[in-house]
């Protein structure tokens, strides 16, 4: 077995690493850090959990804990990565940042998004960032991962075969796309309580929403973005639009473009059906589709998935099973759950 560990244990992507890494048969986790609910149960937290970590507790960050380690997954809150890396990387073998400090490779960009400097830019040529369908080369026995955002994941699945083959124009790109709470992290805020969120749509992050630089990366386009929050506990929907190349262009086309792009790919599925995120719940797979509206002259790409699944630690999983050399679906569920 493979002794791993996780760093942020407690959170919502944490649980979700708990999980995954329960059904992997490969892994084996050593300890989970949750410095607010240390001494607290993993089972008393989150039942769900119980039967796997019967007594296991969230304890306190502390370096020593890596010693026998060979995998560690770091989910923290943007900008807390930072702080450890000096203690992580060179003690374990491969380490997974599901936040989002590793993800950029200018600092600058860092700044002007995240709203605060980059504390460790030296490090950023140390990662690599993790969307294994559209970097896996590189992915494969990398030493440090960045994993993608949710939103740009699915956002980036959608968009990319298409503009990389020449059919969607990268300048003008238009991302609208809702989320369940979950994506908001486990601690309380006043606009995720049930009463705030039932019943009701918002958008947010209006022009300047963090992911946004992650979806011009992977699309070498320009990005509108505009996420909503609907009353859903997981799952992504990402409407997408592009102005096609050609006016040729037909919807058979670009289904088939996605379709022969992602043809060997075991997470994403290109139908004519319309994508659901109950469809991908608890999975690490993502549903596509695309139409050409030929009266607009619009391209119309949609994805769904999982948030806390191949949007967070879902992906996480597949890319230390890259980097290490596993079997990429080890410990990942293909199906979703239904009802």
């Amino acid at each position: 077995m493979i002794p791993v560990g996780i760093v942020g244990g407690s959170g919502f992507t944490g649980a979700e690493l708990l999980r995954l890494c329960a059904s992997h048969p490969e892994f084996s986790v050593q300890f989970a850090t949750g410095d607010s609910q240390a001494g607290a149960l993993v089972a008393d937290l989150y039942p769900s959990l119980a039967a796997a970590y019967r007594g296991t507790q969230f304890v306190p960050w502390d370096p020593a804990l890596l010693d026998g380690v060979e995998v560690l997954f770091v989910a923290l809150p943007h900008g807390k990565s930072q702080e450890l890396m000096d203690s992580v990387l060179g003690r374990v073998k491969v380490v997974v940042d599901l936040g989002a400090d590793f993800r950029l490779p200018d600092p600058a960009v860092y700044e002007t998004w995240y709203h605060e400097p980059h504390t460790r830019p030296d490090l950023l040529d140390q990662f690599v960032y993790g969307l294994p369908e559209l970097y896996r080369d590189q992915i494969r026995g990398a030493a440090a991962v960045a994993n993608p955002g949710c939103y740009p994941t699915a956002a980036s699945l959608a968009l990319a075969p298409l503009v990389r083959a020449g059919l969607v124009e990268p300048a003008g790109l238009v991302v609208d796309a809702v989320s369940g709470v979950s994506g908001a992290g486990r601690p309380p805020k006043p606009n995720t309580t049930f009463c705030a969120v039932d019943e009701d749509v918002t958008a947010y992050g209006l022009l300047d929403h963090r992911h946004t630089p992650e979806m011009e990366m992977n699309t070498g386009g320009s990005v509108l973005f505009t996420p909503h929050l609907v009353p859903m506990n997981r799952g992504i929907l990402a409407t997408c639009y592009g102005r096609p190349a050609s006016t040729s262009a037909t919807t058979d086309d670009v289904l088939a473009v996605l379709a022969d792009f992602y043809e060997d790919e075991p997470f994403v599925v290109v139908s004519e059906r319309s994508p659901s995120t109950k469809a991908t719940l608890g999975s690490n797979s993502v549903h596509l589709t695309a139409r050409v509206d030929a009266r607009t002259g619009t391209v119309v790409a949609i994805a769904a998935l999982d948030n806390l699944c191949k949007g967070a630690s879902g992906a996480a999983v597949q890319n230390a099973n890259l980097a290490l050399g596993l079997d990429e679906t080890a410990g990942l569920p293909l199906v979703g759950t239904y009802p």
